[in-house]
């Protein structure tokens, strides 16, 4: 095949098959902040702030409902982002398809659910809220039906073809309704991509072809997705036009959606690819930088930034092995503006003291509005130059880092890390996320601290707390406040869940809750949620296939399969809560973090989220598709 940087496609849909076979033959509790609102409650917006900002999903309601009792079912909705300022909501439940009822007798300001204690459960019951804005009803939701007498449980499910393990589940609006649908990998020989509508409809498949059979974690196969820490693929609304696409890295022999096959006489080169979030057809491709291609394919991690603050990029941490053992480190940014696929840049890590690790986060860093990109030990600038590296402070590859607002007393954001068997002795750190400066560091005996965690789980202290195997301890502080390491939490991941503002933790299918006032062993900590109680098994990764806030209000959601990888199990909030947030999905940080994979490890959102917070601000964002002021979505 003769490669060119770039193809523009033709319209409709055979004459693009024909170029392509052609090429390839060749608050908190209250009231949230202002907001620019959609054009149904125009006269409440900012029309100078409606043009401002990074375009993000135009998400509806996301109204769901769960049975929580036998007499009581909780239902849950979105806060937007961009709505107004003193935005009520009622709710109404339609039984066995008769009229709908409002259910609350005063319009609902407090938290986004409500109890339900009336329905009769033996029928089926369609909830939908109606935001209330200047004391006017708006626009009803879109509708969740809980059937007739469903089970009492704290999950949604979606059925699945037929079709193998599943490790991974990338979300994204692939349709342009307001709602999410999935995208699943199958981990068969070859591997497969997999889209399904947010309800189970099937969409497409992809047929990662025949390399894709070498599934080995560190040297895998040119088109080889999610093994190791790697993935090779992501899910985002790359052009802004309001549906999803998925953008994946191919090589020879790949299947896409509509039937047409890649193909290249060169089995290691590779390609970036994007794809039609409702077809699985190719919109365009670019080549992988081919600087390493001596020593064979490489391993990818796909995510998402908005490198100049206002544009999506794709970003892709790209790794492989030399002969003598040690890696060449590529990163990576494309442009999809629709039509064309551009490289922004390359990085090459060469001899450059650079420490990566096993995840990839994407934030703006130092508050100037534009993304960093960041590896345990470096971060880039947007433009793809080095900002900074803590080579220097003695960090070494690591398997887990967090970047937060850990201290919500101090300007800015932190990190922390552990380390893997780092030489000086260096166990743990905590640092300035802006400039990598050191704040604190932990060292003791050389030891492969696999894991870290960062969040509020101690409302005794003031900001968050961080740790590994080495202790609790709060980070603002550097106070160890438990340390007996029979008492403290797992550090696996952590999940916002019941609704007060101390994290809850998501560990080997368990959520949990840690009470620092009285502790108890790591193994028996007061248990929410049993997965498996519910017929879920944890992924390839010994995890969910992904975690984020994919409906209802600010709670996360945690998305595991069944035995027989034939359904999608969600879990979500059974329990109401007064706090009210806008939905973590129109966080900027929060957004790209649920883009990348890896290692999986918490998302974090770029305000304190946590004991004593202060109402976070109106995210700096529009609306994608139709525009900031495109009517409100169901």
């Amino acid at each position: 095949m003769h490669v060119k940087q770039r193809w523009r496609p033709r319209h409709g849909v055979a004459a693009v098959a024909t170029v392509f076979l052609a090429l390839c033959a060749t608050l908190l509790t209250g009231t949230p902040s202002p907001a620019s609102p959609s054009a149904s409650v125009a006269t409440a917006s900012d029309p100078a702030a409606a043009q401002a900002g990074r375009p993000m999903e135009n998400l509806g309601r996301g109204v769901v409902a769960v049975r929580t009792s036998p007499t009581q079912v909780l239902v849950s909705w979105r806060l937007l982002g961009l709505d107004p300022q003193g935005i009520g909501f009622n709710v109404y439940r339609s039984t066995a398809g008769g009229a709908a009822v409002k259910l609350n007798s005063a319009v609902l300001t407090g938290g986004t659910n409500y109890t339900d204690a009336t329905a009769n459960l033996t029928q089926s019951n369609s909830y939908h809220v109606r935001p209330v804005v200047g004391g006017a009803e708006q626009a009803p939701s879109a509708a969740f039906t809980l059937t007739g007498n469903h089970a009492q449980e704290p999950v949604v499910r979606v059925p699945l073809r037929d079709g193998g393990p599943v490790k991974f589940v990338w979300a994204g609006d692939l349709d342009g309704d307001g709602a999410y649908d999935y995208v699943l990998d199958r981990q068969t020989s070859p591997q497969r991509l997999e889209a399904y509508t947010g309800d189970g409809r099937f969409l497409w498949q992809v047929d990662m072809g025949p390399n894709s059979q070498n599934q080995d974690n560190i040297e895998p196969g040119s088109a080889t997705i999610d093994v190791g820490h790697n993935d090779g693929v992501t899910v985002y609304d790359f052009d802004s036009d309001g549906r999803a696409e998925v953008a994946v890295r191919i090589a020879n022999g790949v299947t896409f959606g509509d039937g047409t096959t890649w193909t290249h006489s060169d089995d290691s080169r590779q390609f970036m690819a994007i794809l039609d979030g409702r077809t699985g057809a190719l919109r365009n491709w670019a080549s992988v930088p081919t600087d390493y291609l001596a020593d064979g394919p490489m391993a990818a991690r796909l995510g998402v930034a908005y490198l100049d603050g206002t544009t999506p990029s794709l970003v892709a941490y790209m790794k492989n092995r030399r002969d003598n053992g040690d890696f060449n480190l590529m990163m990576a940014a494309w442009r999809f503006d629709g039509d064309s696929l551009d490289q922004q840049w390359k990085w090459l890590r060469g001899n450059a003291n650079a420490p990566d690790g096993h995840n990839t986060r994407a934030i703006d860093i130092d508050g100037d509005g534009t993304d960093e990109v960041a590896e345990i030990g470096f971060v880039l600038d947007g433009d793809g130059t080095l900002e900074y590296s803590m080579g220097e402070e003695g960090v070494v590859h690591g398997d887990r880092f967090h970047i937060a607002d850990m201290d919500p007393g101090r300007p800015g954001l932190e990190g922390y890390g552990v380390q893997q068997s780092n030489p000086s002795g260096l166990l743990e750190y905590y640092y300035d996320a802006s400039d990598g400066s050191m704040i604190w560091r932990h060292s003791g005996s050389p030891a492969d601290v696999g894991r870290g965690m960062a969040g509020d789980v101690d409302p005794r202290f003031p900001g968050m707390e961080v740790w590994s195997f080495s202790g609790l301890y709060n980070a603002p502080g550097n106070r160890l406040t438990e340390p007996d390491s029979s008492l403290r939490p797992w550090p696996q991941l952590g999940l916002w869940w019941d609704g007060d503002l101390s994290m809850e933790l998501l560990n080997d299918g368990k959520i949990e809750e840690w009470d620092p006032a009285n502790p108890t062993p790591s193994g028996s900590l007061p248990r929410l949620v049993t997965t498996w109680n519910h017929g879920a098994v944890t992924a390839a990764q010994g995890g969910p296939t992904l975690v984020g806030d994919l409906f209802g209000d600010w709670r996360e959601e945690a998305v595991y399969t069944n035995a027989a990888y034939d359904e999608l199990i969600i879990f979500t909030t059974n329990q109401p809560t007064n706090t009210r947030l806008y939905t973590l999905a129109h966080n900027p940080a929060y957004r790209n973090a649920m883009t990348f994979k890896g290692y999986m490890q918490s998302h974090h959102v770029d305000y304190f989220l946590g004991n004593g917070m202060s109402p976070p601000p109106r995210p700096d964002i529009t609306y994608a598709g139709a525009g900031s002021r495109s009517p409100d979505r169901p």
